[in-house]
């Protein structure tokens, strides 16, 4: 199936354009000092429409689809995963009210609201129902109180989305009890009732990572999201537009990986040992060899998974099948990538190495390796 036509290669061309002029030399910067993606930065995203490809044109958006949305995330990843990570924030916090979605939704596309999203805690990663995170009703407000672990962006987003517990769990099903809730925040600050401690990350620079301390937080009672939908139901709809979010991380690992294999290329053309340069030698072709076809392989899968859930149809086997064999391929890819540079690959002073911190953690964020075989194995057997 051809997946790629007129439009979508241009497209791509100007993100790779962008990607390599805006974006590559601001990670080979600041990555190394573990620096914040710079607003000048955001605001030439803003201006490539990069935060509203998938918004409607009604609220100033791209009106495009997930595929497009992966072309421009693979090309972002290339040069740093942190960018192509930044436009997720943008997704809107899945308003269905449609005065929300007019008020919202422009400052989205032009980057002026960003949101972070707190799900995960010291207890419950992968396993999202055993969240015990609490929100309770008391007249007009909700209080909130407990722990949540992995919220990137907390600190420099605008608004927060937080996974509760409303009820106590039910072992009938574990989902019911559960909502999520909508704040607005000042950029760079955290309001009253909410403390929160930077978690120290070998990766993944550009932005802090941050735990969150509910204590007593306040909030309306319209703070809780669904559009009346029953709380029950909340979990399983957050879960199941993860399969886009694994789509998404598929294309994020496969662009990282294209920086690592597009630098061992132009490393082994030029470094030269025993008179000849390295890329005479079959055992450093080989490897490069091996690379381009599994970042190949990635990618016509991601292309696969993204045309599906374009299309409305099923595709978390096919998603999961994305994510898993994209992220176990960018770990590989860049170990490869190190070792063809030697030495000077294991310095900061090549992005061989950021390459290949970030790849490892594509392997565990958005559900991790072992999650997406069980999600594949369960629909092959028929237990999902």
């Amino acid at each position: 199936m051809t997946y790629m036509n007129e439009t979508r290669e241009l497209i791509q061309k100007t993100a790779r354009e962008f990607s390599m002029k805006e974006v590559l030399p601001v990670a080979n910067e600041l990555d190394k000092v573990k620096g914040d993606i710079p607003m000048s930065l955001r605001d030439k995203m803003a201006e490539m429409g990069y935060f509203g490809i998938r918004i409607s044109p009604e609220y100033g958006g791209l009106g495009l689809g997930i595929f497009e949305y992966c072309l421009i995330t693979e090309e972002l990843a290339r040069g740093w995963m942190s960018v192509a990570s930044i436009i997720a924030r943008a997704g809107g916090a899945g308003w269905t009210d449609e005065e929300q979605r007019r008020k919202y939704l422009p400052r989205v596309v032009r980057g002026e609201f960003l949101g972070a999203v707190a799900l995960s805690e010291p207890e419950a990663g992968s396993d999202l129902a055993n969240v015990s995170c609490r929100a309770r009703r008391e007249g007009d407000e909700w209080v909130i109180n407990g722990n949540k672990m992995w919220c990137t962006f907390a600190d420099g987003a605008d608004y927060i989305t937080v996974l509760c517990r409303t009820q106590d769990p039910d072992p009938a099903n574990r989902h019911r009890g559960t909502g999520m809730f909508f704040f607005e925040k000042e950029r760079g600050k955290f309001p009253p009732g909410l403390q929160a401690t930077q978690i120290n990350k070998i990766g993944y620079f550009g932005w802090k990572t941050w735990e969150l301390h509910f204590d007593d937080f306040r909030l309306p009672a319209n703070a809780l999201m669904g559009g009346g939908a029953r709380e029950e139901t909340q979990l399983k709809g957050t879960m199941s537009g993860l399969s886009t979010a694994r789509v998404h991380t598929a294309a994020r690992a496969i662009g990282l990986s294209r920086g690592a294999l597009e630098d061992s290329i132009t490393y082994a053309k030029h470094r030269v040992q025993f008179r000849q340069p390295i890329a005479n030698f079959q055992a450093i072709r080989f490897k490069i060899a091996e690379m381009a076809a599994e970042i190949e392989a990635a990618r016509q899968l991601m292309y696969h998974a993204a045309d599906l859930d374009d299309r409305r149809e099923r595709c978390d086997k096919e998603a999961s099948m994305a994510k898993w064999f994209a992220t176990e391929m960018a770990e590989r890819v860049t170990s490869q990538a190190l070792q063809i540079h030697g030495g000077v690959g294991y310095t900061t002073d090549l992005p061989i190495e950021r390459y290949w911190r970030d790849a490892r953690l594509t392997k565990i964020f958005e559900g991790t390796s072992e999650i997406q075989l069980r999600i594949i194995s369960d629909r092959l057997l028929g237990k999902g």
